[in-house]
């Protein structure tokens, strides 16, 4: 069954902020790396072709999301993924993904019921 509940507007808000970060390939690239460990900025930035103030940008986009935190240990800043927007996002697409399942399983069952029987004559011999 599908909940058809609004969300409510800071969760919408939220939503849509992690769904944003999420839409760049960059992005979507900068928190695999920060899928297996912390890393700097620089790390971040070294296998993409661009500024470091670009990467910055991206880097920010994810902090505003609440998808990356980051500390600063002398001159350098390390970035660490945030998870929980992430498992928000995914639990709102669930709820879509059991709506399409359910879909997919009525159409096979429609399919099964209107499909004719299996053919059982048996097919001339080829080397005829």
């Amino acid at each position: 069954m599908v909940n058809h509940q609004h969300p409510g507007p800071s969760r919408e808000k939220s939503l849509d902020t992690t769904f944003l970060a999420l839409a760049d390939p960059t992005r979507r690239a900068i928190l695999a790396v920060l899928h297996t460990g912390d890393a700097s900025v620089s790390e971040l930035a070294r296998p993409h072709k661009m500024s470091m103030p670009a990467v910055m940008k991206h880097i920010g986009v994810l902090e505003r999301a609440g998808l990356v935190s980051h500390h600063k240990t002398g001159r350098t800043r390390r970035c660490h993924l945030v998870a929980s927007p992430m498992q928000q996002a995914s639990a709102w697409l669930g709820t879509y993904k059991r709506f399409w399942e359910g879909r997919l399983d009525a159409l096979e069952r429609f399919l099964e019921a209107t499909s004719p029987e299996p053919n059982t004559t048996s097919k001339p011999n080829e080397q005829e």
